[in-house]
């Protein structure tokens, strides 16, 4: 008798530990789908195409709470979370937050999209109503870009913009949208992007928020069609800054003639494209580095090159670990991050085009972090790597 029970309770005992070891080894970076599946096609078919894709989010916007219930429960049975946008939640916040909270699958709250210094007050008191009702879910809107006219942000400088943001409006965490990629080349990436990213990262870490960024995957005006270079280069910077959630404008393409928007990676006649595939991909790398990014916190940040990025410094400092990097071309992002008690090198190719010769001297115990997440001691791999158009490299090491 004392057998079998000593055995049950090691049974319940080893279930819940590896439980708690899948829970672990589960978890990575958000990636949302703005514009997801429209309210028309709200089905379980098109929910599990985007999961197919691997997002763990959906963003879509609703005409009616009704609409979104119908989509949440739906959520619920395919695994992906939600963002609560309908006009009730406006209208009524208190019971609209009440009638959707209990459900697993919703995460957060939308508010607005590029507020300007104006709407902060109002912001502020409708996030707290919220909050005052479901404060484990966060609410949700983006902030604008650095080239965002001074007149759209309504302060003089970005940063002001930000910093005000931040103290008048509680959000549990931080957004911003920029779409760096106006062209085919490398010249045709915003001179300003990885200003925006280093006032936007160092804001956030001031207050010790996380913060959400963005890839562009729709084409429209002046943003060609992606390529997987060009969204390793958004991602993979995005994420050596510190960015705790990757998002993707957009999922579907929007029927809008004015900015004749195309070949996203879900098209107007609800197909799948070439860029459908694309995201896919990038979404397989960004779940098998998670361990990498999720909870890191950014030590230090620098760039190589000649030309370094506006608002950003040339690289002067390497952890111990680590005794030399060099870069040809155009150069890299050079972030040292610490998550828990190890700690990483990541390497961006800045250029979205071209490839860069990358030698990398370090001590024997510092690691090679493949792109399946599984690693390679430093005896095995060439101190002289060729990084593709916009890819990344990740060293680690113990504390």
């Amino acid at each position: 008798m004392m057998k079998k029970l000593f055995l049950s309770c090691f049974l319940a005992v080893s279930l819940i530990t590896n439980l708690s070891a899948q829970k672990k080894e589960s978890a990575q970076i958000p990636t949302l789908a703005w514009v997801g599946v429209p309210e028309s096609e709200t089905t379980i078919e098109r929910f599990l195409e985007l999961k197919e894709a691997g997002f763990t989010h959906n963003f879509s916007f609703y005409t009616s709470a009704d609409a979104f219930e119908k989509a949440l429960k739906i959520a619920e049975k395919v695994g992906v979370k939600m963002i609560l946008n309908c006009p009730e939640l406006k209208k009524d916040p208190e019971n609209t937050v009440r009638r959707f909270m209990k459900s697993k699958a919703l995460d957060a709250y939308y508010l607005t999209d590029e507020p300007g210094r104006s709407s902060f007050p109002e912001l502020g008191d409708w996030a707290r109503r919220i909050q005052a009702v479901d404060n484990k879910r966060f609410c949700y809107l983006n902030l604008f870009p650095n080239y965002a006219p001074t007149s759209a942000l309504g302060t003089e400088t970005y940063r002001e913009h930000v910093n005000i943001f931040i103290k008048e409006v509680p959000l549990q965490v931080l957004s911003f949208d920029h779409y760096p990629v106006v062209g085919a080349t490398s010249a045709d990436v915003r001179d300003i992007w990885y200003e925006n990213l280093e006032i936007f990262a160092d804001e956030a870490a001031k207050v010790n928020k996380p913060f959400w960024a963005f890839a562009l995957t729709v084409a429209h005006g002046p943003y060609p069609v992606p390529t997987i270079p060009a969204l390793r280069m958004q991602i993979y910077s995005d994420l050596a800054y510190g960015a705790q959630g990757i998002q993707y404008f957009t999922y579907q393409t929007p029927p809008d003639p004015q900015w004749d928007f195309n070949n996203a990676p879900i098209t107007k006649e609800m197909k799948r494209n070439q860029v459908y595939d694309m995201v896919k991909s990038m979404n397989q790398e960004i779940k098998a580095l998670s361990p990498v990014f999720l909870g890191a916190k950014v030590i230090s940040l620098a760039h190589t090159g000649k030309n370094i990025p506006i608002g950003t410094k040339q690289l002067s400092a390497l952890p111990t670990p680590i005794k030399s990097v060099e870069t040809e071309g155009l150069g890299a992002v050079v972030s040292h991050l610490k998550n828990g008690k190890e700690e990483y090198l990541v390497i961006v190719n800045r250029d979205m085009v071209k490839t860069m010769k990358l030698t990398v001297k370090s001590d024997p115990s510092v690691q090679k972090v493949l792109k399946d997440g599984t690693t390679l001691p430093a005896s095995t791999y060439m101190d002289t790597i060729m990084v593709e158009p916009g890819d990344v490299q990740i060293f680690k090491w113990k504390q």
